[in-house]
């Protein structure tokens, strides 16, 4: 049987790279229970709910055509761990706008400015591609202590937060009002045509989340401060050593208060006040939630 969106009649898709992660997930669920045509990407097509899965790799370009089929909006999410993110997507946004894609988002990093390193040089190159197009440039996500980020590993299996964040503040965003952005960026009749930096209501540092930890789920969680390189050290074990060098760069960045900040972007684009860390922590901690957990 032929697929919906191969149709001549059939609605414009919206797909969703990385369909099966953090935002990607998210980004798809609210448009499919919105009515939206939804293609949902990634390397093993994994079933989502509501979407049709297609297989999709950033490093397979003979998966693009299918991918694309029938789509008119991206949501794109860089490959995972590249520090060189423009190189690779370059041929995709190329083929995107052949095919008829007329809207992109981009997930960024409230911490890469346009034209900056790795994204930020995609975040350049977006506009030339598509005439209606929007970057999100989140912060630290929340889901980073309770999903299966290397913060929710140790803390889960030794109760510390390590960083070399000294005191500097973060405006850690739950995902769930990155998606809910998201949604509005590429089903809005008007498209942003801008970056939207996203953070949540309040800015906090490493040692202020461990106390919040603590005193939600009433276990001892400590923030332990590292200096660069032992930061650098400690994430090479997880991730390339030049991505864990960047990664404990932006350490240091949020120790010199790079991301002391809150914006009301959340809010504006969407409608309703952004998501606090004590809510997000205390959903993690309830009975029956598989998504979130902290023990």
């Amino acid at each position: 049987m032929t697929s919906r969106d191969t149709h001549s009649d059939a609605p414009p898709a919206v797909l969703v790279i990385g369909a099966t992660g953090t935002t990607g997930s998210r980004v798809a669920a609210r448009l499919a229970a919105d009515g939206h045509h939804v293609k949902a990407a990634g390397r093993r097509a994994a079933p989502v709910h509501g979407a049709r899965a297609v297989r999709f790799d950033w490093y397979e370009p003979g998966t693009y055509p299918e991918a694309l089929r029938g789509a008119d909006r991206l949501y794109l999410v860089p490959p995972v761990g590249s520090t060189g993110p423009a190189a690779v997507m370059r041929p995709f946004l190329e083929q995107a706008r052949a095919s008829g894609v007329r809207r992109a988002v981009l997930l960024s990093a409230s911490a890469v400015d346009a034209g900056g390193p790795a994204v930020g040089q995609v975040h350049e190159m977006l506009p030339s591609f598509f005439d209606e197009w929007a970057v999100l440039r989140p912060s630290w996500f929340m889901q980073n202590f309770t999903g299966d980020h290397l913060h929710a590993a140790t803390l889960r299996a030794e109760g510390v937060i390590r960083t070399a964040t000294g005191e500097g503040r973060v405006g850690f965003v739950d995902a769930e009002d990155i998606a809910a952005v998201a949604v509005r960026a590429l089903t809005d009749a008007r498209s942003p045509d801008t970056d939207l930096v996203l953070t949540g209501p309040e800015a906090l540092s490493y040692t202020d989340v461990a106390h919040l930890l603590t005193e939600v789920t009433g276990r001892a969680v400590t923030h332990s401060a590292l200096t660069y390189e032992q930061m650098r050290d400690h994430l090479s074990t997880q991730v390339p050593a030049d991505f864990a060098a960047v990664l404990a760069g932006m350490d240091l960045a949020i120790a010199g208060g790079a991301e002391d900040r809150t914006t009301d972007t959340v809010t504006r684009v969407t409608g309703r006040p952004a998501r606090s860390m004590r809510t997000h922590l205390a959903e993690a901690v309830t009975p029956g939630n598989k998504e979130v957990r902290l023990t």
